[in-house]
């Protein structure tokens, strides 16, 4: 079978085709992190947008940490399908958007390059969480990250911080104008949150070059806030060869994902963007409601049934959401502990709201495995589950459901042991030592500051219903533990 390219894709079926020439866009756009969600997501928008508005926006991704997306892609011309799987229907489109794709690695000089290009006025990322190497409880840089200081001390950079600051640093240099950094993964308040860590890294680097790379980022760069929705699961070979089968030609890069897309935008730039709200994204001044109720509701709720679905044996997220006592525990945490502090943002009923998310997860034709969304759990617990407990402590209630969530994140935890994906592994296997008794370790893991902070091991209630649910996860598993929950707390 044929390979897609531009070459081939007049033998794509019409309307899965983009809906303008792709040779013929330039590139406005540098993303760093080109990673499934991406190109489900951002490149999406950003293709429909060409389609119905034009202009220079073409997308070169930058591969972070291998060169697989590269590989896939590179050969096709940049082109990829999106296959979408409903309840009812697959459907397949092939995206334009992406004009280039650079490993970071193997070719850094042609990334900086084009961060430093005039023509280039936005860069945007999709690292996950865990990229951004900072301390989730206080918002800072682990100022004791080897490869962060490695970057600070000048060494071709590694890390995504010093990436992206060395070439805000040659755009300064070049004289290159106003450019806007716009951070799209799953961080309150993601696009302040990444100034400052971009701005704390550029003082590092001031401290030892004498510049001023700090001041020229706050005079130059902007950094609006977004709340990104799409169910992304990791694709399959079945996928690739759905996609195959419905384009007629093969495709390396396909990406599978849900009908479902939702994008708030901080509408804040330095330098122009793509006309995305012609493409339904919601241009908003505030994008702190979106995101709270996402955060809270839907991420949440995902994570819960992530860990809580592990514990009781489910492989994929549909599974765990079909599981009766689970699908109520989790409907209770977003009822009961969640919902009462987020702020309903224009135009969306948050019981509504629950209820799609809910059905988006029951979605048997997306595989999204319990294990790919439980990773990196020490970097999502905090704006998923630890915010909201805490606004609940301080309101005087209990946080009953999240305290469960987070003993199915401790006994997965434990249970994973040295085989836990998680960028904190070592420090959480070193907190629980050698202790047994669901007790100690509920509280040792309460103690990890750089998840829980200070305050949430001190609080007598959430401390010990944490260590309650998680005595009885450890003692009566996982399924006996979430019967008895889902008919009242225990």
């Amino acid at each position: 079978m044929r390979r897609l390219s531009l070459a081939t894709l007049d033998r794509v079926p019409h309307a899965a085709r983009p809906g303008y020439d792709p040779a013929g866009v330039g590139v406005g756009i540098v993303h760093l992190g080109l990673g499934a969600f991406s190109r489900a997501h951002l490149a999406v928008h950003t293709d429909d947008a060409l389609a119905l508005d034009g202009g220079g926006w073409g997308i070169v991704g930058v591969s972070q940490r291998s060169r697989m997306v590269a590989d896939q892609l590179t050969p096709q011309d940049g082109l990829y399908s999106v296959l979408e799987r409903g309840r009812d229907r697959t459907g397949v489109r092939v995206i334009g958007s992406v004009r280039e794709v650079l490993p970071a690695a193997h070719a850094w000089e042609a990334s900086l390059a084009r961060m430093a290009d005039p023509r280039t006025r936005i860069v945007s990322l999709t690292v996950t969480e865990k990229g951004y190497r900072h301390d989730p409880a206080k918002g800072r840089l682990r100022s004791g990250d080897p490869e962060l200081n490695a970057d600070a001390q000048g060494r071709p950079p590694r890390t995504v911080i010093g990436r992206l600051s060395a070439g805000l640093d040659a755009r300064r240099a070049a004289d290159a104008g106003d450019v806007t950094v716009l951070c799209c993964d799953n961080l309150p308040g993601n696009g302040h949150l990444v100034r400052d860590l971009v701005c704390e890294f550029a003082l590092w680097r001031d401290a030892r070059t004498g510049g001023d790379l700090a001041g020229w980022i706050d005079r130059h760069v902007a950094f609006p806030s977004t709340m990104v929705d799409r169910i992304t699961p990791a694709t399959q070979p079945a996928d690739r060869a759905e996609a195959a089968r419905l384009l007629g030609l093969g495709d390396a890069g396909t990406v599978v994902t849900e009908p479902f897309s939702q994008w708030a935008i901080e509408d804040a730039f330095a330098a122009g963007r793509p006309a995305w709200e012609r493409a339904g994204a919601i241009m908003t001044d505030d994008v702190t409601a979106y995101e709270v109720l996402k955060l809270r509701l839907l991420n949440g709720a995902h994570s819960t049934l992530a860990y809580l679905g592990a514990l009781a044996g489910h492989e994929f997220i549909w599974q765990a959401v079909a599981d009766p006592a689970l699908a109520e525990v989790t409907r209770r945490l977003m009822a009961e502990d969640a919902a009462p502090t987020v702020a309903e943002p224009d135009g969306v009923d948050v019981d509504a709201y629950r209820d799609e998310v809910l059905d988006r997860f029951a979605n048997p034709a997306l595989g999204h495995a319990v294990d790919q969304v439980a990773m990196d759990g020490s970097q999502k617990l905090p704006q998923r589950l630890l915010d909201p407990a805490r606004e609940r402590l301080a309101a005087g209630a209990d946080p009953v459901w999240i305290s469960l969530a987070v003993a199915g994140w401790m006994r997965y935890v434990v249970e994973r042991g040295p085989d836990l994906d998680d960028p904190m592994a070592d420090e959480l296997a070193g907190a629980v030592g050698a202790a047994d008794d669901p007790r100690r370790i509920a509280l040792a893991l309460l103690r990890v500051e750089s998840v829980f902070g200070a305050d949430l091991a001190a609080a007598p209630v959430f401390a010990e219903r944490v260590a309650e649910w998680l005595g009885q996860l450890t003692d009566r598993g996982a399924a006996a533990t979430l019967r008895a929950a889902a008919g009242g707390a225990p």
